[in-house]
């Protein structure tokens, strides 16, 4: 056996050692986390396998990944990036470069998305100057109000950027005919929705652009990482070069003259025939991940489909759990025309109830299991955003509500029947009165 397959067959056996013996589910020490990695040796051989190669930034595996990535959501293109947060940076600024004519995106120009969500969301349209316009969410499925979003619609309305909350998609009938008659981008956050779909078609293929992120609470990981994917190679192209410093080449690593043109064109007043390698289109970033990062995604991949089967009986069986309740907890619901990969499951305390989120959170948490607000509650009640150059359409009700009384536990698929059980028990024990000291 050669030194590699030795290492690697090592790998497996020390998998074996570490994580598959790992203690079973004691309801009195451990912890019922919201979310977590789920994994088995094949990640641990894939990073090793990935190391071993000292690569080190992205080489044969994210070249997998995107391909693969692509492939799954019957897309043409897929970019990796190190998060989520890092694609929806790329994703929102592609839109801004001058190669896309009058259509760009332009300093002032507004864009429809919710305070109700993940802060890098809305950020990136700050960050490009911008002007974020919010609209109200529906309590229960957590997504923009359908009618809202026509009535968000200005001269100067230019895209609509918008998340997949918490895996339940957004209407997206409504978002892509607003889009398409008043000649809209559209952007959807697909961070936590990886798997959903709408109207049998995934989520991540109707916007123009989609972003997808691998962070460990995630549908799949790669510890960090994110990705950008669209059927539009112009939209790609420009995506690449605000990932990759802003350059203008495309050649992927270790490669030199994809065009054939390295040193016969001319760019900006530069000289001609300097170098393609080193001519700049774009104000950029550096957002790429490294190969091992993509090996543990590979991996994930393709236990996708069981792990957004799982992701969804949990919430069937949470919500059972919870349906006796519902007299004091709003449960979630799906949006109309969707099937959701969950990525929570989210919990509304109703005014009547008789008690707080904060007495039933405390109560879970003291019972080890974690909880979550939804996100910010209303991003524009933070330091950050309070003064912010920005549009509110109507009032933002159900925002606040959510602020103050909804939070989320987890349905990953690490949550198997004990810790449902558990669930269950707790729950019952607080609704009968107990309460945390």
């Amino acid at each position: 056996m050669d030194t590699r397959k030795e290492i690697l067959e090592l790998t497996k056996k020390y998998y074996q050692e570490k994580f598959a013996s790992r203690s079973s589910f004691n309801p009195e020490q451990d912890f019922i986390h919201y979310a977590g990695r789920v994994f088995d040796e094949t990640e641990l051989v894939n990073l090793i396998d990935a190391s071993l190669d000292f690569f080190l930034t992205a080489n044969r595996y994210a070249e997998q990944f995107e391909n693969d990535f692509a492939e799954y959501l019957g897309l043409n293109n897929a970019l990796l990036v190190n998060s989520g947060s890092s694609a929806n940076l790329v994703a929102l600024s592609a839109l801004t470069s001058e190669k896309l004519g009058e259509r760009r995106l332009k300093p002032g120009d507004e864009v429809i998305t919710v305070a109700a969500g993940f802060p890098t969301t809305v950020a990136p349209i700050i960050q490009n100057q911008l002007v974020p316009v919010f609209v109200d969410v529906n309590l229960g499925d957590y997504t923009a109000m359908s009618a809202r979003l026509a009535e968000a619609i200005s001269p100067k309305t230019r895209a609509i950027f918008m998340a997949h909350t918490l895996g339940n998609p957004f209407d997206l009938d409504t978002a892509t005919a607003l889009a398409e008659k008043h000649n809209l981008w559209l952007i959807e956050d697909n961070c936590d929705a990886l798997g959903s779909r709408y109207r049998g078609r995934l989520t991540g293929t109707f916007g123009h652009l989609a972003t997808s992120s691998f962070y460990p609470a995630h549908h799949i990981t790669m510890g960090e990482g994110g990705c950008v994917v669209t059927n539009d190679d112009d939209l790609a192209r420009i995506a690449r070069s605000f990932r990759d410093w802003g350059r203008d080449c495309y050649c992927s690593g270790g490669e030199s003259n994809t065009c054939g043109k390295r040193f016969s064109q001319q760019f900006g007043t530069l000289p001609r025939g300097y170098d393609h390698k080193y001519v700049y289109s774009h104000i950029g970033y550096n957002l790429k991940v490294t190969d091992m990062q993509a090996a543990i995604g590979c991996a994930q991949l393709e236990k996708l489909p069981s792990f957004v089967e799982k992701r969804k009986e949990n919430f069937r069986k949470i919500h059972e759990i919870l349906e006796p309740y519902q007299d004091r907890l709003l449960l979630p619901h799906a949006t109309a025309n969707s099937d959701p990969s969950w990525f929570a499951f989210v919990i509304t305390v109703k005014p009547e109830a008789g008690f707080t989120r904060n007495q039933l959170t405390r109560f879970l948490e003291a019972n080890k299991i974690e909880t979550r607000n939804l996100f910010s509650g209303n991003l524009l009640r933070h330091p950050a955003f309070q003064k912010i150059n920005c549009r509110v359409v109507g009032e933002l009700t159900n925002t606040d509500t959510i602020m103050n009384d909804t939070f989320f536990i987890g349905v990953y698929p690490g949550i198997h029947q004990g810790h449902l059980d558990k669930i269950a028990d707790t729950f019952a024990r607080f609704m009968q009165g107990e309460r945390a000291e």
